[in-house]
């Protein structure tokens, strides 16, 4: 049974009583998401979005917010993913740029400048309580409106094949990634006593896919609005969960913190995805708590994962294979590749490549990503860095051009630069220097900060930045990165007490 099946049995049969998600320690029946879900259906089917119709969802981590995605994909119709963690006016472009028909969000998210402006210029605003209730706030959705047949959701990322770009996961795909994962329900059972815990972003596919996988199997979710330590403590005592997630910054702060083994006694393994997790990080954990830390790599393009460990391998391999990756999921090739695509022989670092029916490609084209890796003769891969140019934040990808950007559109900016400055717990921040425009007054870094806040994601925000008369540079005048992260490294020397 795909996603789309199993979510519109859901819909329909779940016990209303049946706990379904908890949200700041109370629980949301499957009454309560099914309620939601047949308001959100009625307010498309009155409006004219039939099946295949995008439906644009600001989504936050809540509630109503999974059930209106488990109504539209289970309706088939298409999920167009936007992240409330934009500023208003990037938000408002976004929504303009996708061209849709109707869009979903908060009173909240409505309310900020131009974004119901920017939805009611193209289609109809729909607005979603925190009980669940749907209703207009204005627009129509036009007679000609754009659909996206086969798609269940499209999701923004900075990639691992190229630019930033909308990708597109076709149904047949998120059936592929659940299945190769291991995310089905048993004897095609509807509900499960077991719980998850969901704390990363919904609007990003590592939140996505967790949630998706609760309601594939029917496990109870547990949804946190983001990963804080002693919720995310208190959760796992209290629902006594065997297993979790954890970005390697999260996996450092449980680690920092000396939280209690016996907090954690429960636990018999947490998975690591989204970034690379370093070796002996994982190790430490390992060592404290005595739970093994399984690594995951995959992208949004693939729906998911598309490598991992698994228990028996961590048994197995560990000692000798700490810091790999692990190896690829069923259904999932592997190659490595040189600059001319070449195959290269076990061992040699070079481009990984996917094959797999995870891909929008299908199973029969290979897809190259901005990965360098090499693969061992035991089929483990092994992450050796990127071959862009992109900062791995904590687990979110900062695309420097972007940050870049946002300084320049300070008028005495004449040219911005940014970089990648090593950092114990997120793995990556992004940090930044600037060459002030002839004639102007250099501008304080809190007026700079302040300009990034209000353009930027706060993820993207760089953790610091250098006012300059002048960037550094190569001989060909391109900007020298690795005299860049010197200079940083200085000024950040000089604030520091000796």
């Amino acid at each position: 049974m795909g996603i789309r099946d199993r979510l519109s049995r859901l819909l329909a049969e779940a016990p209303a009583d049946a706990e379904a998600i908890e949200h700041d320690e109370l629980w949301w029946t499957w009454g309560q998401v099914q309620e939601t879900a047949r308001a959100v259906i009625d307010a498309l089917a009155g409006a004219d979005a039939g099946v295949d119709a995008r439906v644009g969802v600001v989504l936050e981590n809540r509630p109503e917010h999974v059930a209106v995605v488990a109504a539209v994909i289970a309706s088939g119709r298409c999920v167009v993913m936007l992240s409330p963690l934009q500023p208003a006016v990037r938000l408002a472009a976004d929504i303009t740029g996708c061209g849709l028909p109707v869009v979903l969000a908060g009173a909240g998210v409505l309310a900020r400048d131009g974004v119901l402006a920017a939805v009611t210029a193209h289609g109809l605003a729909l607005e979603l309580a925190t009980d669940g209730a749907v209703r207009s706030t204005g627009g129509t959705v036009p007679a000609a409106a754009a659909t996206n047949p086969g798609v269940a959701v499209e999701m923004l990322t900075s990639g691992t094949t190229g630019p930033p770009k909308r990708v597109h996961l076709r149904v047949e795909q998120l059936d592929q990634a659940l299945f190769s994962s291991g995310q089905t329900p048993k004897n095609d059972r509807l509900l499960s006593r077991s719980a998850s815990l969901v704390s990363a972003p919904l609007v990003h596919i590592g939140g996505l896919w967790r949630a998706l996988s609760c309601l594939a199997t029917g496990r109870r979710m547990i949804l946190m609005p983001k990963f804080v330590l002693e919720p995310w403590v208190r959760a796992v005592e209290r629902h006594q969960l065997r297993a979790a997630s954890l970005v390697p910054a999260a996996l450092r702060t449980v680690l920092d913190a000396d939280v209690p083994k016996q907090r954690l006694a429960s636990l018999q393994v947490v998975t690591s995805g989204t970034a690379p997790c370093p070796p002996e990080l994982a190790d430490a954990f390992f060592r404290k708590y005595g739970i093994p830390v399984l690594m995951t790599y995959g992208a949004t393009e693939f729906a998911g994962a598309v490598v991992g460990w698994t228990l028996p391998m961590h048994e197995k391999w560990w000692d000798r294979k700490a810091g790999s990756s692990g190896r690829a999921f069923v259904g999932v090739e592997l190659r490595v590749t040189g600059e001319d695509s070449t195959e290269l022989p076990i061992g040699e670092t070079g481009l990984l490549e996917v094959r797999t029916a995870q891909a929008a490609q299908g199973s029969a084209i290979w897809v190259r990503t901005s990965d360098l890796a090499r693969i061992d003769a035991d089929g483990f891969v092994w992450i050796q860095g990127r071959a862009d140019d992109a900062i791995i934040r904590g687990g979110f990808k900062v695309q420097p051009e972007t940050v870049k950007r946002a300084l320049e559109m300070h008028a005495a900016v004449r040219e911005a630069a940014v970089v990648g400055l090593p950092d114990p717990r997120l793995g990556a921040v992004p940090v930044a220097a600037i060459e002030v425009q002839p004639g102007h007054t250099p501008p304080a870094v809190a007026e700079l900060i302040t300009l990034c806040r209000a353009q930027l994601m706060p993820y993207e925000v760089p953790a610091h930045i250098v006012v300059l008369d002048e960037l550094p540079r190569t001989p060909s005048s391109k900007v020298s990165r690795v005299e860049l992260l010197d200079l940083v490294r200085a000024r950040l020397a000089e604030r520091t007490p000796a």
